[in-house]
């Protein structure tokens, strides 16, 4: 049954539904770039189709800031009506998503709120971004002309709401009848026959935006925490390739993940082919500093170019991408330690590297060690400083002291041999 029937401000559907077309958008899972990509996407397919009412059918915990807010920028830049209909949940930046649209129905037990600004690590975050967040969450509900209060409790665990089950210290979340009593919500609905007849669009044509197999993989590719763990395989794989013969597992998985990185952000919209030139510059370069030595520069140039292609490619900031390269790096570090500690180096570098070496015991012998000398006697024939020439009977010797200085027509005598090097000291 529907309930509570507030008027409405701003964008209308008017006129009865018979020949009107209604597009219903799901808001899924969390929040994220690839979200914000399908949602874009739909609104113009939506626009360029003549609807007459967009639905958001909104369940999701939550999300990333940025795209949120981007999500909204799209949502108040639409022409037609938008309805944010909460079927389960609308919390944190879902919340601030369905308050952006031009009226909010909730399923009879669905909860909006619990909107407080996090960082990666699940820990408040900073005073500047709380600062924004709860401007963002006042403005969105004043926009509908909502009483910012709820909004603010919604976002601050300060302000204290003890009616509503938000004391001080916590985060304010609204039930449907809740919503409703405090001007949140225009109404309940029990499902969607019941939503359109509440839009008075009981007989308008209804149709499903769906996500293509593209853009789900955008979405999973795109989300913050997945975007450091493809990282991590493509570097980590790629690394662990040169040191094992052939193309395997360890270069597919690489290959593979890094496909799926700069494909998934493509199809999201936020990689151009700039990033595609500047990876595969760094690459070459890279692999130019391994062939032809350039005192690093080109290695450092190659590095410089692949981190500035996954920055561009992330649609992330600037400095959650450097984080997640980071994190790259630390794992292909001490993945690639391990791998050579327990295997050892078995890559393509060893066909083109000299690791041999030549020993005695192997029958390598560069110059004879002629022991048979040892105890000769014999007379300088020039200065020893500390090496010279001296006579040993029928045979003439370049020799070297032990490091002083001995005069032409010493006797002398040979202590030792090493190879060429013959040692000899005064009688």
């Amino acid at each position: 049954m529907v309930m509570v029937v507030l008027p409405l401000l701003g964008k209308t559907a008017s006129g009865e539904g018979e020949g009107k077309l209604v597009s219903i958008i799901p808001i899924e899972q969390e929040v994220e770039r690839g979200l914000e990509a399908f949602l874009k996407r739909s609104i113009q397919d939506a626009t360029d189709q003549g609807a007459d009412h967009i639905v958001l059918e909104i369940d999701t915990p939550g999300g990333a800031v940025n795209a949120a807010d981007n999500i909204a920028t799209i949502i108040k830049g639409s022409d037609i009506p938008i309805t944010a209909y909460v079927s389960d949940r609308a919390l944190s930046a879902g919340a601030y998503i369905a308050l952006n649209a031009d009226q909010i129905i909730m399923e009879p037990g669905a909860l909006m709120g619990s909107a407080a600004i996090i960082d990666q690590s699940g820990n408040a975050a900073g005073k500047k971004a709380e600062s924004f967040w709860h401007a963002a969450m006042k403005s969105a509900a004043e926009l509908n002309d909502r009483d910012p209060k709820y909004a603010l409790a919604m976002a601050d665990p300060d302000v204290d709401l003890p009616d509503y089950n938000a004391p001080e210290g916590e985060l304010l979340t609204l039930n449907d009848q809740e919503a409703v009593e405090v001007g949140y919500a225009e109404g309940t609905a029990d499902d969607r026959t019941e939503l359109l007849k509440f839009l008075n669009l009981e007989d308008a044509e209804v149709t499903d935006a769906e996500v293509s197999l593209a853009e789900k993989i955008a979405r999973f590719v795109t989300n913050p925490i997945i975007i450091p763990i493809l990282l991590s395989i493509g570097s980590l794989g790629l690394v662990l390739e040169l040191y094992s013969p052939g193309f395997g597992i360890p270069g597919f998985m690489g290959a593979s993940a890094l496909v799926l990185f700069f494909f998934g952000h493509m199809i999201a919209g936020f990689a151009g082919w700039e990033s595609l030139f500047l990876l595969i510059a760094g690459i070459v370069l890279i692999v130019v500093e391994i062939f032809i030595p350039g005192f690093g520069i080109f290695g450092v140039l190659g590095a410089v170019g692949i981190v500035a292609s996954i920055v561009l490619a992330s649609g992330q900031t600037i400095q959650f991408a450097l984080f997640a390269v980071l994190i790259a790096v630390a794992v292909t570090v001490g993945g690639s330690y391990l791998f050579i500690r327990i295997f050892g180096y078995r890559g393509v570098f060893k066909k083109i590297i000299l690791s041999d070496s030549t020993k005695t015991d192997q029958g390598y012998v560069s110059n004879a060690t002629r022991d048979q000398l040892v105890g000769l006697e014999g007379k300088t024939v020039t200065p020893l400083r500390p090496s010279g020439i001296a006579d040993f009977g029928d045979e003439r010797l370049d020799v070297v002291t032990e490091g002083g200085y001995l005069p032409a027509g010493t006797e002398v005598k040979i202590v030792k041999t090493n190879g060429s090097r013959i040692v000899v000291r005064t009688r």
